[in-house]
């Protein structure tokens, strides 16, 4: 993709560590912070009528069937405008962003509607701003932005989609808001981490061709 600069990392590592100091503050607790309850009674369906099918639908896009979807297509699109670099990272971005989440919601062991339901971080929300920052990054670099332009771009990608995401999974009562950041700052924190690897792999694959 060849579109990560220091201009992102610095983002990377501010959302890492958000991802670690929310993760100390909840680690083993069962309810809703003080910072959850300014948003809304957690653990309780908010929304009703056309508003919940919209949640629902954005919710099922983070479920294995949709987003194997999702994915699916994404690869397919980069395939056909020949771009196999977005297409690895598509696939191997959104899965290490997901698998990170995956993983430190057994670290943290923070819980929502009972034992053995681990919420933090939102997992749909991590998934989903991942998938978001990855088109960024590609439009990005396909239309040349520069420093500011491309800044703006993937951090207002990466802000629309973990708000719609994590509004559907607190309107749901599947996360408390502070798990819904925790998602979208692990996919801060992985997907720029993941574009610069594959970026240093292929460019490295490319020079050792004969």
């Amino acid at each position: 993709m060849g579109v990560v600069g220091p201009w992102l990392w610095p983002v990377s590592v501010l959302a890492a560590l958000v991802v670690a100091l929310i993760g100390v503050m909840y680690a083993g607790h069962t309810q809703p912070g003080r910072v959850d309850r300014w948003f809304v009674k957690p653990t309780e369906d908010s929304v009703r009528g056309p508003w919940r099918r919209v949640a629902l639908s954005l919710d099922f896009l983070g479920e294995p069937a949709g987003s194997a979807i999702v994915i699916g297509a994404a690869v397919t699109a980069c395939l056909l405008l020949r771009r196999p670099r977005a297409a690895v990272l598509v696939v191997v971005g959104v899965a290490l962003a997901v698998g990170t989440a995956t993983l430190l919601k057994h670290v943290v062991g923070r819980t929502i509607h009972g034992p053995g339901n681990l919420s933090y971080p939102s997992g749909h929300t991590a998934f989903f701003t991942a998938l978001a920052l990855i088109g960024a990054l590609f439009a990005t670099g396909r239309l040349g932005l520069g420093r500011t332009a491309g800044t703006s771009l993937v951090l207002a990608a990466a802000l629309v989609a973990g708000a719609a995401m994590g509004w559907a999974q607190v309107a749901l009562g599947a996360h408390y808001p502070t798990d819904v950041l925790g998602g979208w700052c692990t996919a801060l924190a992985v997907v720029p981490a993941t574009a610069w690897l594959v970026d240093r792999t292929a460019d490295a694959r490319r020079q050792g061709r004969p």
